[in-house]
């Protein structure tokens, strides 16, 4: 494993849609294993793709219970409301009030390219939320 650069605001990538992952290969798994490195190295609780400088619709998230890796998520169902401050690793020292929603559930795909149903709550909701932006050139300050 490695540790990535994480992209930082003012760069292009992070305005960028990405697009679709089409193969779930060695250099996938290690680019995701590099993810969870760097993520867990910044004390972050997700990483999509574009930080680390890659178009592709990949992130992970981990708030305590164990990695969550999703390749090419969307967000097919949200319920509820809950409002928090929240920071992200490519706008350093910044935190904001931002609404998201209480529940979600997210279909996407596991590194070996299996189809993967997940429903979350509270803050694993929000860092879903949060993440699957990023793949959309969505950054959490937008939401303000």
């Amino acid at each position: 494993m490695a540790l990535r650069n994480i992209v930082k605001i003012g760069d292009d990538v992070l305005r960028k849609v990405c697009r679709t992952q089409l193969t779930f290969d060695d250099k996938l798994k290690q680019t995701l294993d590099d993810m969870a490195e760097t993520m867990y190295k910044a004390d972050g609780v997700g990483l999509a793709a574009p930080q680390i400088g890659i178009l592709r619709r990949f992130c992970i998230v981990d708030v305590g219970d164990g990695l969550l890796e999703l390749i090419n998520p969307v967000i097919i169902e949200k319920s509820g409301s809950q409002k928090g401050n929240e920071g992200c690793l490519s706008i350093p020292n910044r935190y904001e009030e931002v609404v998201r929603p209480m529940t979600v559930t997210v279909k996407a795909q596991d590194r070996d390219g299996n189809n993967i149903t997940v429903t979350a709550e509270g803050l694993k909701a929000r860092a879903i939320c949060h993440e699957t932006d990023h793949l959309n050139g969505i950054l959490f300050t937008d939401r303000i």
